[in-house]
């Protein structure tokens, strides 16, 4: 390691709004180190091991949501998964890929199909999670309330 910084992962963030800012930081951060190297003023460290976390590669089925996570789990999902895999749910046999959520602190069974705040939404095992974007499969993407005018029995379960 020759050199490293910090950045704080904002709320909305998500893998490639966060890339961006890895971009821009790791290009600061060459310009700031690179003369320090290669006049030797800047030595290479080990990286800790014991700090190291190894990531696999994801795959398609990584992004199936697990809706007896609790919903701020859910939600930090969706935004890490964006835009690939893709974070997703089964709903009439179909897959609903869900581009944005937040979450509401509110009781709901799990896995129970509702409408909060005029949005489509589910039980978690920890909350409601707020789905206000998602795209149905062969379609569009839209904003939650467009998909709750066009989704019959979103609320059946």
């Amino acid at each position: 390691i020759l050199a490293c910084r910090e950045i704080s992962i904002e709320p909305d963030d998500t893998a490639v709004s966060l890339s961006a800012k890895l971009s821009d930081l790791g290009a600061e951060l060459l310009i700031e180190t690179l003369p320090g190297y290669l006049s030797r003023e800047i030595q290479p460290q080990p990286q800790d091991s014991e700090k190291a976390t190894y990531a696999p590669m994801l795959k398609k089925e990584d992004g199936l949501l697990d809706l007896t996570q609790p919903a701020v789990q859910l939600q930090r999902r969706i935004r890490a998964l964006n835009p690939w895999p893709g974070a997703h749910l089964r709903w009439n046999g179909q897959v609903l890929k869900v581009h944005r959520a937040h979450i509401q602190a509110a009781p709901a069974a799990t896995g129970k199909r509702l409408v909060s705040q005029g949005m489509p939404a589910v039980g978690t095992g920890n909350g409601v999670l707020i789905l206000d974007e998602v795209q149905p499969a062969g379609r569009k993407p839209m904003d939650g309330t467009a998909f709750l005018a066009g989704a019959r029995h979103w609320t059946s379960t």
